[in-house]
């Protein structure tokens, strides 16, 4: 899903760790916003990364490029609008990443316009920060259990389809193997991945000639 080699591995901590706090800690929030206080019960409404990260899912996020985060727990009956609620807190994750990424990115070419000296491995780590926090927004938007994705579709899908498509999640873990041991994956996360990062550069480039 990232690619890396030794020196990307090093550099990609922060990022990784980064984007999956900020994935988790957003779907927190937004829960909490939307009426449901399961998350701030449990703890989860911090930017602390103990409170998210799984050490077996980032391990192994680093070391085969397929890991997890702990999830958030929520009750959805706790929503004051059901749908609307279970909506929104799904696309908070990913939004975020998106504006994480964003930021980054702004950061990096403010420090090149005022000539802030940049070592090739800071370099690397805001790029990282970049790159990761716009793949784990993709990847999460893929409409299979438990994706993020799966959730928004399911708030417009009639109530048997969606039994449906939770009934998928059992096979989950098993067809995104397959996907990332196939051009699949990457014919659809490269192409977004570049449309995403074009038009953030495009954005701050009219944001920087103002």
């Amino acid at each position: 899903m990232f690619g890396f080699n030794i020196i990307g591995i090093i550099a990609g901590v922060p990022g990784l760790i980064i984007a999956m706090v900020i994935h988790e800690y957003a779907h927190a929030r937004m829960a909490d916003v939307m009426g449901d206080n399961t998350p701030r019960l449990t703890g989860r409404l911090t930017l602390n990364p103990l409170a998210h990260l799984d050490p077996i899912g980032l391990l192994m996020l680093l070391i085969v490029q397929f890991g997890w985060a702990k999830p958030v727990m929520i009750t959805p009956s706790n929503f004051r609008d059901w749908r609307k609620g279970e909506l929104f807190v799904s696309l908070a994750g990913p939004a975020a990443n998106l504006l994480t990424a964003f930021i980054a990115l702004l950061l990096m070419v403010i420090f090149v316009k005022l000539g802030f000296p940049m070592s090739y491995g800071l370099h690397l780590v805001f790029y990282l920060i970049v790159l990761y926090n716009i793949n784990f927004a993709i990847f999460n938007m893929i409409p299979l259990p438990p994706l993020d994705g799966s959730k928004v579709l399911m708030t417009f899908l009639p109530t048997e389809w969606s039994y449906k498509l939770i009934s998928i999640e059992r096979y989950s873990f098993l067809i995104l193997i397959g996907l990332m041991m196939t051009p699949i994956l990457g014919s659809i996360l490269i192409p977004l991945q570049r449309l995403i990062l074009n038009v953030f550069t495009a954005i701050i480039s009219i944001f920087i000639t103002l």
